[in-house]
């Protein structure tokens, strides 16, 4: 995590800090899809109480990450190879309204959030660290979130952004990161050149590569 990220995190409620703790370990795979854990085991792992961990679970749970099995424990979700592809499907139409609407709303704090993105992203292509590229892309999907000023759309938008980068994670780790921060980083250009139409069109293609990759995966 780099020193952005970490400061951030510091100054949020402690559930966020659980939830993204969590949600760090389901991407990583270091929570194994379709494993079984419990909330003790998970309060030991984040280090906070029980409270912002619960909280964090019903969070995860209601994104399809973690499904709470009553007196069974908690389950992590399963990858289904098939699956991405549908994400992406699902993804493509609220990426390019956020895109667009990030490059007509556009504000000074959303650019710095977006130059912040792409350098971590950039550092993290050049270091070949897919754990830190993934967080510079979650960065970057809260950075384009805030110029969108849509929570409708950001909301509905993080749990799709989350599997994806889940799926990236297992299925393409190293391979093709300077090809995707290339995608990202001319998204970033058109939102910053305040371009709504490039904007929308560069998350398109950026949707229709993460595509191609999903059908790989699933060998279609």
């Amino acid at each position: 995590m780099d020193q952005i990220s970490s400061e951030r995190e510091a100054g949020e409620p402690a559930a966020v800090r659980a939830y993204r703790a969590l949600e760090r370990m389901i991407v990583t795979l270091d929570l194994a899809p379709g494993s079984v854990t419990t909330e003790g085991a998970l309060i030991d792992r984040v280090g906070l109480g029980r409270t912002p961990v619960r909280e964090a679970i019903q969070r995860l749970s209601w994104e399809g990450l973690m499904s709470v099995r009553p007196r069974a424990g908690l389950a992590i979700a399963p990858l289904e190879s098939g699956d991405w592809a549908k994400i992406i499907d699902a993804r493509r139409g609220v990426e390019v309204l956020l895109a667009r609407s990030a490059a007509r709303w556009l504000t000074a704090e959303a650019v710095v959030a977006l130059e912040s993105a792409a350098r971590a992203m950039h550092d993290a292509v050049v270091a070949g660290d897919v754990g830190s590229f993934l967080e510079a892309d979650k960065s970057l999907d809260e950075a384009v979130a805030l110029a969108a000023d849509n929570r409708f759309a950001a909301q509905l938008a993080a749990p799709l952004q989350t599997h994806s980068r889940r799926f990236w994670y297992r299925y393409r780790g190293r391979d093709g990161l300077a090809e995707a921060a290339g995608h990202h980083v001319a998204l970033i250009q058109a939102i910053l050149a305040r371009d709504e139409d490039a904007a929308g069109a560069e998350a398109d293609r950026l949707m229709t590569l993460l595509r191609s990759h999903a059908r790989t995966a699933a060998g279609w």
